[in-house]
């Protein structure tokens, strides 16, 4: 089973989500051969986000079923789903591991990213384990210049090229994880600029956010 495990706000989902866990999918059953699943998984708290989110988490959810149905593979996960017995932030390391004991061993993780949340990987909880929890596909914008790599790994971790668009990670215990570059994706949407947008300040449109999920934003007057 290849699994690609797709954190974030969602706040909300739009055309952009949807454009780099296709180009994802597409690109591991290019190279596996196997059915790919993608499981979205809206966050309950970001730790690097304290403010929060705009819309409530059951709000983000609903949003990110209607965003997701019709699309073969496309699945809602529920780990990174607030926990009421603990004020605490969601860590993706945690949610990792805790899928690793719920899904086969054979199970194959990905963890999908944009190049923005790349950038901030080294900030993260327990950042040089994550890895080898689940190989790195990261979806770099429209002419994004990523030679820079490197350099935004956690400090204890090394990358080689190993051929077009694939890379490899190496830990001081000699441990190795793939990591796959997405590049130019045509997906530059903005989730906050998108919120201004949804109400007047510039006309939205389907390219942007799917119609089932402007309806929603509509019916439960989001973002206003």
């Amino acid at each position: 089973m290849v699994v690609i495990f797709f954190g974030g706000s969602f706040d909300p989902p739009h055309c952009g989500h949807l454009a780099i866990a296709e180009a994802a999918q597409r690109a591991l059953q290019a190279t596996t051969h196997d059915e790919v699943r993608v499981l979205f998984a809206p966050v309950g708290r970001q730790p690097l986000k304290p403010g929060g989110s705009s819309a409530t988490y059951q709000q983000r959810l609903a949003m990110t079923r209607l965003a997701i149905a019709g699309h073969p593979g496309f699945e809602v996960c529920l780990a990174d789903a607030p926990d009421p017995a603990h004020d605490k932030p969601n860590y993706t390391i945690d949610t990792l591991y805790r899928l690793h004991s719920q899904y086969p061993a054979d199970t194959c993780w990905h963890l999908l990213l944009g190049a923005d949340s790349f950038r901030t990987l080294h900030h993260w909880h327990r950042a040089a384990e994550i890895p080898f929890a689940a190989s790195l596909i990261v979806a770099a914008r429209p002419g994004e210049n990523l030679a820079d790599l490197p350099s935004l790994l956690p400090a204890s971790l090394t990358m080689t090229l190993v051929g077009p668009s694939y890379y490899c990670i190496h830990d001081p215990a000699g441990r190795q994880a793939e990591f796959l570059l997405l590049r130019d994706l045509h997906y530059d949407i903005s989730a906050t600029q998108l919120r201004d947008q949804i109400h007047g300040l510039s006309p939205t449109s389907p390219h942007l956010l799917p119609q089932s999920v402007l309806d929603f934003i509509h019916q439960n007057h989001l973002y206003i």
